[in-house]
């Protein structure tokens, strides 16, 4: 028995490696769900866009990016994570394409923009697919490292504006396309699932019900929509912000967003090992109030670099902390045959927590010219979940 392990170990390939390639995908994807948001002031331009138009516009990929992954949660745990993230990459082709071609029109770009959301999904795949290849006391180390793949936001935000100076936009987007497809071909044919993993063949709807009625889902949802979904709002809309707020050229604004979305990265999987360590519901106060702390000082609209540019720093590595930790509480409190369901459940509440900000941030700043009482409404929302907190996993380690 332990020689056939041993076997269908060694076909499988090792933890390590796919959590590499896993990692990569997930980059990649993430770097396609966030082609609109870099390029906000170029559509504003363009367009001719109202803030409110422009945060719609920035918004809308995050809803499908949302909502989608609870039904790609579900398919995770039912066809495994190489048939899921080779599906991801293939289907986001077609959005990444069309966004690509819909520059002169803000109907088009608003309707494939939505698409672009599939891309967003790909966190779902990759969290059970990670979990399957580590023992319970790693799992907060390997959803920490293969959530810094989210920095394939800062990547966007860096490149994607100085891609398009150089290229163009249509340009520009048929590169991701073929980074895609690439990277779909690299998934089919090297990824492979644990040996440890096991399809579950029940039909999907009763599965979400009985993750639905798990206390654990909801809880981890309501901490998740806060930190990913702060990190979202940040990562999407901090262009904007800083072009209007502090007028930074686009290039620059997407330095800083780098920058920002660089900071949450690194924190991740340190909110992830500290979670091993000290146990998650530490990591999570500490990112709660740490990002009630930082948005207070956003509140005021200090001078651009400093100490905004700390407070955005700070923010980000507040809310990367938490991102690290809520999962690594799922994972100690869920059982392995339903981490892809309650992902799923977790991570839309998650991308559902960054599609309203921007919203109210460009609603906002239309109607008072400054972005205050968002800043404000976000202290008083994290302190609020800190509390929650630490009252709900009292007896947690």
């Amino acid at each position: 028995m332990r020689a056939e392990t041993g076997e269908r170990t060694a076909r499988s390939g090792t933890a390590g490696g796919n959590l590499a390639l896993a990692t990569a995908a997930f980059a990649l994807t993430f770097w396609a769900w966030n082609l609109i948001g870099p390029l906000s002031r170029t559509y504003s331009d363009s367009l001719d866009l109202t803030p409110t138009q422009t945060s719609v516009l920035v918004a809308f990929p995050v809803l499908v990016g949302s909502l989608g992954r609870i039904p790609v949660g579900a398919l995770t745990d039912r066809y495994g994570g190489r048939v899921m993230f080779t599906a991801v990459c293939l289907l986001s082709i077609v959005p990444t394409f069309l966004v690509g071609v819909s520059a002169s029109s803000y109907g088009m770009l608003l309707l494939w923009g939505f698409f672009l959301g599939i891309a967003g999904t790909s966190f779902a795949v990759g969290v059970p697919f990670v979990n399957a290849w580590y023992r319970a006391e790693r799992r907060g180390f390997a959803t920490g490292v293969f959530g810094a793949g989210m920095g394939g936001t800062a990547l966007s935000a860096f490149l994607t504006p100085r891609l398009v100076e150089g290229l163009g936009v249509f340009t520009t987007h048929l590169l991701m396309c073929a980074a895609l497809a690439a990277m779909a071909a690299l998934m089919w044919f090297r990824a492979r699932n644990s040996p440890a993993w096991r399809p579950r063949t029940e039909p999907v709807l009763p599965r979400m019900r009985e993750a639905l009625g798990l206390r654990a889902t909801w809880q981890a949802s309501a901490l998740y929509a806060l930190v990913f979904g702060g990190f979202v709002a940040f990562s999407t809309y901090l262009p904007t912000l800083l072009t209007t707020a502090y007028a930074f050229a686009q290039t620059d604004a997407g330095l800083r967003t780098a920058g920002f979305a660089v900071a949450a990265v690194v924190a991740r999987p340190v909110g992830g090992v500290l979670s091993d360590r000290i146990g998650p519901v530490r990591v999570c106060l500490i990112s709660f109030f740490g990002t009630c702390a930082f948005a207070v000082v956003l509140a005021l609209h200090p001078p651009a670099e400093f100490p905004a540019g700390l407070a955005f720093v700070l923010i980000a590595l507040s809310l990367g902390l938490g991102t690290g930790a809520v999962f690594a509480l799922v994972a100690a409190l869920v059982d392995p045959s339903r981490v892809g369901t309650v992902t799923g459940l977790v991570g839309a509440a998650g991308g559902l927590g960054g599609y309203f900000p921007p919203l109210l941030m460009g609603v906002v700043y239309q109607a008072t010219g400054a972005y205050t009482l968002g800043f404000v409404l976000l202290a008083v929302l994290a302190l609020v979940v800190a509390l929650y907190t630490s009252r709900a996993f009292r007896d947690a380690g």
